[in-house]
């Protein structure tokens, strides 16, 4: 603790507790479920006052990373992606043009995601990706619905991938993509062949799944990706032409 301690000694009293935290958490010597030094011992290793690290972990419970129990200490919990989720919506809700970003994020967790679903999905998984393209193709008038279905088969695709890493940045930025695909729908739903690409497409990044073929399923996700963009350019196209001049 004291080596990392003198390379962050520039740092203020709270960015200590948290600079601690994460890499205790990063190399190892805390787990969940484990119990931090007692307030005095640790205020002293961390050289920060008792009423600024009672702050700092107050700060971390709130986000999910600790569980501060009355007379018992601060045991290290396990992260709640939901949490997580909420932290990056709300960042990144800030930003101009975010959802551009964040599509672009989907593409490369997806592709990566898809693939290892080829090798790793079972027959568990299959069943509850084709479960979620029953439901895709049920709600496709709908946006809101249907936007709700698309979400969750692509999410659905990323959990067969069973790497908890891409399924936690998939989830950190759910929220985000899920509203993105209603919107989408909102934009698209009037758009000529929407309906059969919409089926078509999704069948077939399922079925490259189904193949094992991940050279087949990471392309067909990628045509899926760039039709979807084109369908969204000329659903505005249309609708700004048919805007009344004034």
């Amino acid at each position: 603790m004291s080596t990392m301690l003198a390379e962050g000694h520039d740092l203020s009293g709270a960015e200590k507790v948290f600079t601690f935290f994460r890499d205790a958490l990063l190399n190892g010597t805390l787990k969940p479920g484990e119990r931090l030094l007692g307030e005095r011992e640790l205020s002293l290793s961390l050289s920060v006052s008792r009423p600024l690290l009672r702050e700092a972990l107050r700060s971390l419970a709130m986000l999910g990373f600790l569980d501060i129990r009355h007379g018992k200490g601060a045991y290290v919990r396990q992260a709640d992606i939901n949490v997580l989720s909420d932290f990056f919506t709300f960042s990144l809700a800030q930003q101009p043009d975010i959802l551009d970003d964040v599509m672009q994020a989907r593409i490369a967790i997806e592709c990566q995601a898809i693939r290892l679903a080829c090798e790793r999905a079972t027959e568990s998984d299959l069943k509850r990706i084709g479960s979620k393209l029953t439901r895709l193709m049920d709600t496709l008038h709908d946006p809101i619905e249907g936007g709700a279905a698309d979400f969750a088969f692509h999410q659905a695709i990323v959990e067969a991938g069973h790497s908890e890493a891409l399924t936690t940045l998939y989830g950190a930025i759910g929220e985000l993509l899920r509203r993105s695909h209603v919107q989408r729908r909102e934009v698209t739903v009037s758009e000529p062949g929407i309906v059969d690409y919409l089926v078509e497409a999704h069948r077939e990044v399922f079925l490259s799944i189904v193949d094992r073929d991940p050279d087949a399923a990471d392309r067909k996700l990628r045509d899926h990706f760039a039709i979807g963009d084109e369908f969204r350019r000329r659903s505005l196209i249309s609708a700004f032409a048919r805007r009344p001049q004034t």
